[in-house]
């Protein structure tokens, strides 16, 4: 970035918080603009012996404290400064000739003008060597034993350090040391980065962070050129979240529009968690009546009399004509499916309100409606609204969702609430079915929702997702419907795990419309994994026709069908593009 903007590259970057603090400003607040929630000082050669190259080894805390108060400057409160501090430059015994202590008193001495700057965590990067990141920690812990530490290794082709120590060595030295993140950075691009994580995960409980180049440079024209495209590297930050790692970010090459990109596909798969005011008064509620479930609706009968239900997702309409939708429902009451889902903004995109459709479709048939409502759009006193609205149209059956943020969706400009997420907003209208409105005052007639929420089976972290279906059982919670099934295997851990938590579960099935299809459902739908041997199954009919896929997608969800029928109390159907028709096809197995 220094470079792009005139620097010459035989300029000491790091004396550029003294001479040219704009520069530095600047470049930072780009990275702040583009979403970063940490942001590094620029001071990663800024010790005693890379700074004697340049004649200003006694220039290393002006250089520190400025360096991190420029950046602090830039971070305002909402941004954490990490306080960038790099090897030494110079080998430490028993490979070089400088003393450990003359070395971690090097490190202290950076430390500590760094915290005099203002620095909410250190950040050792780029190290080679185990035994110099160990001598970099005490230094640390001697200037500033309070302050966080993330501590990453740089790692070559192979893998392994470019000393050639394996993953599973340096993750375990790492682990020893008295620092709070580790991780891996630089050298190499994604691809390469994540298999090394893959392998740290297995044998470390500390959280992981990852800090790939954008891509291996490739020289032209004299330069080191990073050529990885930020839609690359975002692709790459879903994968690293998925994995498990908790600090994303990029290295060399890495622009604001990398970080611009990585941050909408990382915002895309975690949605900030705001506390639910109203759960407080759930304690309050508890003791009150509520309808009985087999009261509630004709899905909430079948459900408490233990009946296979069957139901079909239809997407509202990109437009204001309803009819489309009303003929394909009534062709499905033709043909004895038992309810219709509606989901909220699919993917973040702008269509018919759901919840318009519903009253439209209860109005002129006699399907019963699953309503699908998100946390996304609406604050707690709208939902409120909301939901006393869907009572008075006898909307009864309600699936609540955190929903997707809008950045993953058409329209990236767009603002999300999030005032509450799916435990609380079950626990919401938990109070309101026994009469208790968001503020805890009573009602003069409680509602009689029937309160449905999703599940994944095929979750990464499984053990967050069972506690999460817990929490929203606890909060209402009365039957629940799966992310699309591919993995049988996956939903039998699940369901042997969790005995359903005592409430019903639907499986989600979705009918794959063609190998492109499979591939981003695969790829691109966060928390959906298709096993290869469906994969497999996909390419080979795509090979013979597109009608072929789409007859090996209905089999491939028929058997899906057959295979779960006797685990779970029902199905939803989820067919894409709207082929109405590829449901009823599945259903046919029944």
């Amino acid at each position: 970035m220094l470079y792009s903007k005139g620097i010459y590259l035989n300029t000491c970057f790091d004396e550029l918080n003294l001479t040219n603090a704009s520069i530095v400003q600047e470049i930072h607040r780009e990275y702040v603009r583009s979403g970063a929630d940490i942001i590094e000082t620029n001071t990663f050669g800024a010790n005693r012996f890379k700074l004697k190259k340049y004649g200003l080894n006694d220039k290393v805390a002006e250089i520190n404290r400025a360096g991190a108060r420029i950046a602090r400057e830039e971070a305002g409160p909402d941004v954490f400064l990490a306080g960038s501090i790099g090897p030494l430059g110079v080998k430490v015994e028993p490979w070089g000739q400088l003393a450990a202590e003359e070395a971690e008193d090097a490190f202290a001495e950076q430390a500590r003008s760094l915290q005099e700057g203002g620095v909410d965590v250190f950040i050792l990067e780029t190290f080679a060597a185990v035994h110099e990141i160990e001598h970099a920690v005490r230094g640390i812990r001697e200037a500033a034993p309070d302050i966080p530490v993330i501590a990453e290794m740089t790692i070559g082709e192979d893998g392994n350090s470019l000393y050639g120590t394996t993953p599973e060595v340096f993750t375990k030295e790492l682990e020893s040391l008295d620092v709070q993140v580790i991780g891996v950075n630089c050298s190499v691009g994604p691809a390469l980065m994540l298999q090394c994580i893959e392998r740290m995960m297995k044998i470390t409980a500390l959280p992981l962070s990852a800090m790939p180049n954008a891509g291996m440079p490739r020289e032209v024209d004299g330069r080191n050129l990073y050529l990885c495209s930020p839609d690359y590297m975002a692709e790459y930050a879903k994968r690293f979240i998925m994995t498990g790692v908790r600090i994303v970010g990029g290295c060399c090459g890495t622009t604001p529009a990398h970080i611009k990109a990585m941050r909408s596909a990382i915002k895309a798969l975690q949605p900030p968690r705001r506390v639910m005011p109203a759960a407080r008064h759930l304690a309050e509620a508890r003791g009150a009546p509520q309808i009985p479930i087999r009261e509630k609706s004709a899905l909430g009968k079948k459900l408490a009399d233990r009946k296979f239900v069957t139901s079909v997702e239809v997407v509202p309409p990109r437009g204001h004509d309803p009819s489309p939708a009303i003929e394909a429902v009534r062709k499905l009451e033709k043909h004895g499916v038992d309810g219709i889902n509606i989901p909220d903004g699919p993917r973040a995109s702008a269509r018919m309100s759901p919840m318009a459709l519903a009253s439209i479709l209860t109005a002129t048939t006699k399907m019963d409606i699953i309503l699908h409502y998100t946390c996304r759009d609406r604050n707690l006193l709208g939902i409120q609204s909301d939901f006393l609205g869907l009572q008075a149209q006898h909307i009864q059956n309600i699936l609540i969702i955190t929903g997707d943020p809008p950045k993953l969706g058409d329209y990236p400009d767009a603002t999300a609430v999030f005032d509450v997420d799916s435990i609380g907003l079950a626990g919401f209208v938990s109070c309101l079915n026994r009469g208790f409105d968001i503020g805890g005052k009573k009602m003069d007639k409680p509602t009689s929702f029937l309160v449905g929420v999703g599940v994944n089976p095929g979750a990464i972290d499984l053990n967050n997702e069972i506690h999460r279906f817990e929490r929203k059982v606890e909060a209402g919670a009365e039957f629940a419907i799966t992310q699309p099934v591919f993995d049988v295997r996956l939903l039998e851990q699940f369901l042997k795990r969790t005995g359903s938590c005592g409430v019903p579960i639907l499986g989600g099935i979705w009918p794959l419309w063609s190998l492109r299809n499979a591939e981003f459902m695969h790829n691109e739908v966060p928390g959906t994994s298709i096993p290869d041997e469906i994969m497999e199954r996909m390419r080979r009919a795509q090979d013979q026709s597109p009608e072929s896929a789409r007859r090996e997608g209905v089999e491939i969800a028929r058997d899906i069908l057959g295979r779960i029928k006797g685990m779970v109390q029902g199905v939803q159907i989820s067919p894409p593009l709207g082929k109405y028709d590829l449901a009823l096809e599945v259903l046919q197995v029944l």
